[in-house]
């Protein structure tokens, strides 16, 4: 009977799951979550968040800001919107900017916007639950801005083209651009995760931002494996998830559906993906030893990663595809590596793959044609 001592604790649905994280900042937060639930991280930012703190623009466009207050404010993220207040802060300037700010109307693009806005003690008049500047603009041109002074809060991806829109209706537009996007802080490791996914060597790939869901995206059609990419998001082998809607797009626009949670915060975000894979530990093969699951690298039978090579992962692979049908000896040696017909390959990987399950019983000899996976009856 297997050794149930070194089973993950309650809660490791994830274990044995390769998880890369393309997210520069909170990339450590994250990880740490889907960690604590038994998935390994692989980190390879696609894009570096590059603050403007010591910027002397911004510094001398919030001053101006403060000796001629706006009527409206538009916060676009919750990092830039913490970022300038910070940058305000730094300067002396953080008591009248947010005076300023306490007397106009803001507008929060998104959840995360309005919780920057009131974790520096302030309350967002409105907010756009579709996270999208498009909102934003719609609902602003529709109320009226001629005459008003448009204080527009950037985000790393630009103005997304609200400075044009309030600019042509009228509006006396102030645009503060707090941080802003650079290149990937490890372009080799970006390379190097693309081809990986590629490959089969991750589980899921984890979005936050629209432009580093852009710039990932990008690198796998830089290296030539997007057809790959898609393909495995497509079949489920490989799971995508993003935060929300915005950061989806670059995905959908290459016939990926991300999964998403139901609000764009980086807890939800783990729990959905906390939930797939509950999910899918739910509908596992059942089999004598247990629930069986195959990851991208590494199968899990009863709740324990099994000591295996590759190539064991990959001719358990193929029995758990048969679902209790009979594997030829041709077929098993297929997967193995090299080009021997020696049936003595085949007879070896098999026994490491009952010696690591720990039940001979889990792999049938099916004489004269092959093996089998004992499925649990009833």
């Amino acid at each position: 009977m297997a050794d149930t001592s070194t089973r993950p604790a309650l809660g490791q649905v994830m274990a044995g799951c390769t998880v890369l994280v393309t997210a520069d900042r909170r990339s450590g937060e994250l990880a740490a979550a889907l960690e604590r639930r038994g998935a390994a991280i692989r980190h390879a930012p696609a894009l570096s968040m590059i603050p403007h703190v010591d910027d002397d623009a911004l510094v001398a466009a919030t001053a101006d800001l403060i000796a001629d207050p706006p009527d409206v404010v538009v916060a676009t993220t919750g990092v830039g919107f913490r970022a300038w207040v910070e940058a305000a802060d730094a300067h002396g300037l953080a008591d009248d900017l947010l005076r300023v700010l306490g007397e106009a109307r803001i507008v929060a693009r998104g959840p995360k916007a309005r919780g920057a806005v009131q974790a520096a003690g302030l309350a967002a008049d409105w907010v756009a639950e579709s996270e999208t500047s498009a909102e934003v603009a719609e609902v602003l041109l529709s109320e009226g801005v001629g005459g008003l002074h448009v204080a527009i809060q950037h985000h790393g991806a630009g103005a997304d083209g609200l400075d044009e829109v309030f600019a042509k209706a009228g509006a006396q537009v102030s645009p503060l651009v707090v941080y802003r996007w650079g290149p990937a802080p490890d372009p080799d490791a970006v390379r190097a995760s693309v081809r990986a996914a590629a490959d089969g060597e991750v589980d899921a790939v984890v979005f936050t931002s629209a432009p580093g869901a852009e710039a990932w995206m990008e690198a796998v059609e830089s290296a030539g494996v997007r057809d790959e990419v898609v393909s495995r998001c497509q079949t489920g082998e490989m799971v995508v998830a993003s935060v929300g809607p915005v950061t989806s797009r670059p995905l959908a626009a290459r016939g990926i559906t991300p999964l998403e949670p139901e609000r764009g915060r980086l807890g939800a975000l783990v729990r959905a993906l906390v939930g797939h894979y509950e999910h899918i530990e739910s509908v596992a093969l059942s089999t004598v030893a247990g629930p069986l699951l195959i990851r991208a690298r590494v199968a899990v039978l009863d709740g324990q990663v099994l000591p295996l090579s590759p190539t064991g992962v990959e001719v358990l692979r193929l029995l758990a595809s048969a679902g209790g049908d009979v594997v030829s000896r041709d077929q098993v040696l297929e997967v193995l590596p090299g080009v021997s017909r020696d049936g003595h390959a085949v007879e070896v990987a098999v026994a490491r793959l009952r010696e690591a399950a720990g039940r001979r019983d889990l792999i049938k000899t099916v004489v004269k044609r092959g093996y089998r996976l004992e499925l649990a009856h009833g």
